[in-house]
């Protein structure tokens, strides 16, 4: 079982995305001040990777930013779960299920054509280019959800919403207090 069973709005698309680069984002750990420090990465501030991309992909280079921290993300998370017995009864904040994971690389393809600036295109995405506010993440993320700590990382309580974009929300609220390392909120789907 995935979530993607019906078709998907583009702003439901948008929405599960402006959460997955949120948390790409906050997740980046080689920059100047790092942030949380889950992935070790720095693609989207000017002073780190953003400076190349920006020299080779003049045109894209905030999505190609952005799309790099998310692979980061994803790579990190794909390792989590692989580290489980059944990765792919998980469902991750990066890992949605075939179906919707593949509308998300295309929608952000799709995104990153148009020409249109990040902060245009998916409005409540934080300003990448501020100072990293942590308080102001929490607040954002901050929704009440019941998981449990486990070996992999954090299994929430319920079943996913019917709603995708709620379902990722909930994910992303699991996130809090923050961790050191990847806390992995996942709800464990049964066959």
């Amino acid at each position: 079982m995935t979530l993607a069973t019906s078709p998907i709005s583009d702003s439901t698309l948008d929405r599960i995305l402006t959460l997955q680069l949120t948390i790409a984002w906050a997740g980046e750990g080689r920059c100047e001040p790092s942030r949380l420090g889950w992935w070790q990465t720095d693609v989207i501030d000017s002073t780190g990777g953003a400076d190349l991309l920006a020299r080779l992909l003049p045109r894209t280079q905030p999505w190609a930013s952005l799309e790099a921290a998310r692979e980061a993300a994803r790579q990190t998370d794909a390792k989590a779960r692989g580290a489980t017995a059944r990765p792919d009864q998980l469902l991750t904040l990066f890992h949605l299920g075939p179906e919707l994971d593949q509308r998300l690389r295309e929608r952000l393809a799709q995104l990153k054509r148009s020409g249109i600036a990040p902060a245009q295109a998916l409005p409540e995405l934080p300003n990448l280019h501020a100072a990293f506010d942590r308080e102001s993440l929490e607040a954002q993320l901050r929704h009440t959800v019941e998981y449990r700590i486990t070996p992999a990382g954090r299994e929430m309580r319920e079943s996913p919403p019917e709603s995708r974009d709620l379902a990722v929300a909930h994910l992303a609220a699991a996130l809090l207090p923050f961790a050191d390392a990847w806390p992995m909120p996942y709800f464990r789907m049964v066959a």
